[in-house]
């Protein structure tokens, strides 16, 4: 008798179907609401919730929530075409629409460590004599130049 093997697809659907792991399914509905809006929006929005029929939008800065203020109805139908569109999100409802302003979301995206280190151009040629006997201190020169050539070029 041939064992047969669940695959990772089927046991994340089986427990997706379970009551305790429902928020996983808005989860899911919410990022693809924030997907289908223009890319602008999408990095300016932080993270959406929705309760009492009523969609939550976090908005990152305040030129954006002001801008979709005046967009509700875009931002309506973008959830109604999500609503309509995906069978895992047709549970979703709401009537209206809170946008307000947050600083989370965009310290967690933004928080990079390697854009914060400066980065320079170097400014010199590697067109240097290397006039030392020692062949350690050689081999040391020699890497320095190269690398110089590597940061010039």
């Amino acid at each position: 008798m041939k064992k047969k093997f669940k695959t990772a697809d089927s046991i994340i659907t089986q427990l997706e179907l379970l009551p305790q792991f429902k928020p996983l399914n808005r989860y899911y509905c919410y990022k693809k609401f924030i997907s289908l809006l223009i890319p602008r929006y999408q990095r300016a929005i932080a993270f959406v919730y929705i309760r009492n029929n009523t969609i939550y939008i976090a908005v990152s800065h305040p030129g954006v929530n002001m801008e979709l203020n005046s967009n509700k109805d875009f931002l309506k139908s973008i959830l109604t075409m999500l609503i309509n569109g995906d069978e895992k999100c047709k549970d979703l409802k709401a009537s209206k629409i809170v946008l307000f302003n947050t600083n989370r979301g965009r310290a967690i995206r933004d928080k990079k460590e390697e854009d914060t280190i400066p980065r320079y151009r170097e400014r010199a040629l590697g067109n240097f004599k290397i006039e030392t006997e020692d062949k350690d201190l050689r081999k040391i020169f020699i890497n320095i130049r190269e690398i110089i050539k590597k940061g010039y070029m």
